[in-house]
């Protein structure tokens, strides 16, 4: 049986209970507003998720540019179900134990979904898949490989969980399909994990990220990690973060604003201001980033298609303009 449909709360005088009552940020600044698009191609992507029983994050995470993203023709898959068996305080999806072992069907479904749509870079994500042996790696592989035989042309971006349980065998088996772009995020700075991802561990997701760059010359691809501010974070600790994921030698990194999905959910302790978002843009590019996205509404999978290997990037390559959506 899977758990109610609603987002884990923690004992009142938990860690992360007494986070989640800390004083909030206050309304939302202008600079938050989003373009609400639903439009033919938005309609057309939702009917193919449903026509296919697919999950996206885009819903299941809540993300503010589902809209844009859509209407662009565009989205990221969820895949292994939408329950989680994590409990991240920042986090919508469902969490309990996952009612089902990997759909089999799953893979040809989307990579249909995909070929339908004339992709030319998918992003393939998951929930933590904590009660299979491999982390759900083997999934990822299959559905890999499966956009690879309907559509070739497409680039495939995973993001992945932590795979603790066996982090060097999941980690074999995702890099095996040959992804052109490996992701995982490490979302916050180590001080915040016991509040904002009880069940992961900081150490564990930096070295998972880099193990993978340390064999992108055998997968062929580029690696990608994703920071979230807003939490509770101090600007030295956000830096000190930037800087240890750098000297892993990943290439991309993503910084976006916290957004609070729920009242049950952390609250969120700063609005990050555009200007500081270009700054720190700059920062990452100081570092040794080959590409830095930052700006109020970035997401992982925010012009995706600019990290994979061999990509243009584009003119102003850095910080979001705070009135533009991403995903």
């Amino acid at each position: 049986m899977s758990s109610p449909r609603r987002p884990y709360v923690p004992s009142p005088d938990s860690p992360a209970g007494r986070a989640r009552r800390a004083p909030s940020a206050g309304r939302k600044p202008a600079w938050l507003r989003i373009r609400l698009e639903t439009g033919p191609a938005f309609n057309r992507v939702r009917h193919l998720v449903g026509r296919h029983r697919l999950h996206t994050v885009c819903e299941e995470a809540r993300c503010p540019n589902v809209y844009e993203c859509w209407s662009a023709g565009t989205a990221t898959f969820m895949i292994l179900g939408d329950v989680c068996t994590r409990r991240c305080g920042f986090c919508a999806v469902t969490t309990g134990r996952p009612p089902s072992p990997p759909d089999p069907g799953e893979p040809a479904r989307l990579a249909e979904a995909v070929a339908t749509l004339a992709l030319d870079h998918v992003v393939i994500t998951s929930v933590d898949r904590d009660d299979l042996p491999d982390g759900g790696a083997s999934h990822f592989r299959r559905v890999v490989e499966a956009i690879r035989d309907r559509a070739p042309a497409c680039a495939v971006e995973v993001l992945t969980p932590d795979f603790k349980q066996a982090p060097g065998r999941a980690l074999d088996e995702v890099l095996a399909a040959r992804p052109q772009v490996f992701s995982h995020n490490i979302e916050t700075v180590p001080e915040l994990y016991r509040i904002a991802r009880p069940g992961s561990r900081f150490e564990h997701s930096l070295e998972l990220l880099a193990q993978a760059s340390r064999r992108k010359a055998e997968f062929g691809g580029t690696t990608k990690t994703a920071l979230m501010v807003g939490l509770g974070e101090t600007d030295e600790q956000l830096e000190t973060t930037m800087a240890r994921i750098a000297a892993c030698g990943v290439d991309v990194l993503a910084i976006g604003q916290y957004l609070q999905p729920t009242p049950d959910h952390l609250p969120v302790r700063r609005w990050v201001t555009p200007e500081r978002f270009a700054r720190l843009a700059e920062i990452g590019r100081e570092l040794g980033f080959r590409h830095v996205e930052a700006g109020p509404l970035v997401r992982s999978s925010y012009r995706a298609r600019d990290h994979r290997p061999g990509a243009t990037l584009p003119p102003g390559d850095g910080a979001t303009p705070a009135g533009e959506t991403s995903s």
